[in-house]
């Protein structure tokens, strides 16, 4: 069992962009769905988020920037009045409690369902998602998209720099720009979902264009200090074959850092990858890694401090942890101390409601009374 280690780096603080976290543990974004149908946030989403206020950062959950981008059923939006206003509450519960959040902007592309958005989704090309798409009433085949006109393209980059706008008005600290995980970013990204012909399709020097062109809108519109961007070099879920990763990323991750976002968040980081040793060789700025605990598989031992240390000695300066949080709100104390883990309950990842979601307990609520006289 892992024991205290004040030493360690992963719980001394640091700097991301002048914002002083407490430790180096990350929050990251797990979609829950437990927003309201219209994409509103609810008090029950408040009392998760400032339940996990000890991590030395929290990145929310993925918001759409507008209707059309809607993945799931009970996603979280950040395009309408209603939105903000629930966000608002979310964030405030998250400082009282002495947390400091994000929220990560996420375009769902070809993944989405008319009976989730009342739309037809709309991707780079006219290439359906190889899968069935999560809807309300089920499962169902997913659609062909509609192909983004230039002009929808740049629409789509406005409602990116608007909802970035509006995060902070909502009390976020920044953004984090999802490019990651086979949503639209990353499908423009890939030659398996991008197939266009013009300006954006083809070469990999057009294919990185339209996350470039989003993410210097973000900057643009809250600032450079304000703003992230997530990548999974090499993920083939959803469809995604982005071909030559190690050539798509040399390209990429150089073009981002002339954009100069805050930091650079990497899924499923293998420190031992000579596609993240380029990355980070490439990469000027704070990078956050996420380790491959296996998703689905149970949570180690030591809740992947293990791996977090390496990471941390391969040059990342943040580590996020998703499926730890998710059952252990004080994470971060139960990784410093080497105590047992709560293990999640998958099945109510989405099931929607106060379990498996709020009522995972604490150190303090499981520990005998004796422990903490």
């Amino acid at each position: 069992m892992t024991t205290n280690s004040p030493s360690s780096a992963l719980f001394q603080p640091a700097d991301l962009g002048g914002l002083r976290l407490p430790n180096r543990l990350v929050m990251a974004p797990m979609s829950r769905t437990r927003a309201a149908a219209d994409g509103t946030p609810t008090p029950l989403m408040a009392a998760y988020y400032a339940q996990r206020a000890s991590a030395g950062l929290i990145v929310a959950e993925a918001a759409t920037p507008n209707p059309v981008g809607q993945t799931y059923a009970h996603i979280p939006g950040i395009h309408r009045p209603e939105h903000l206003a629930g966000w608002r509450t979310v964030t405030e519960a998250v400082r009282q409690a002495g947390g400091r959040m994000f929220l990560q902007l996420q375009h769902g592309g070809r993944i989405g369902h008319p009976e989730n958005s009342g739309l037809l989704p709309v991707a780079p090309s006219p290439v359906a998602l190889p899968d069935t798409v999560h809807t309300a009433s089920g499962h169902r085949p997913a659609v062909v998209p509609l192909e983004l006109t230039v002009d929808q393209i740049d629409a789509t980059v406005a409602d990116f720099a608007r909802a970035a706008r509006d995060a902070v008005a909502a009390g976020f600290a920044g953004v984090e720009v999802h490019a990651a995980n086979g949503y639209l970013l990353h499908q423009f990204l890939a030659p398996s979902s991008n197939r266009r012909t013009d300006g954006y399709g083809g070469p990999v020097a057009n294919r990185i264009r339209f996350v470039r062109e989003v993410v210097r809108a973000v900057v643009a519109a809250v600032g450079p200090q304000r703003v992230g961007v997530r990548v999974s070099p090499g993920f083939s879920g959803n469809g995604i074959d982005e071909g030559d990763t190690a050539e798509l990323y040399r390209a990429l991750v150089p073009a981002l850092a002339e954009e100069g976002p805050a930091y650079l968040h990497v899924v499923f980081a293998d420190p031992d990858s000579p596609v993240f040793r380029q990355l980070r060789a490439d990469w000027p700025g704070t990078l956050i890694a996420n380790p491959d605990l296996g998703w689905g598989a149970p949570l180690p031992a030591d809740g992947g401090r293990a791996a977090a240390e390496r990471l941390l000695a391969a040059g990342a300066e943040l580590i996020s942890f998703g499926r730890g949080f998710l059952a252990n709100p004080d994470l971060v104390e139960r990784l410093r101390t080497g105590a047992p883990l709560n293990e999640p309950r998958g099945h109510q990842m989405y099931s929607g409601g106060a379990e498996g979601y709020t009522d995972y307990p604490t150190l303090a609520q499981t520990r005998p009374l004796a422990e903490l006289s």
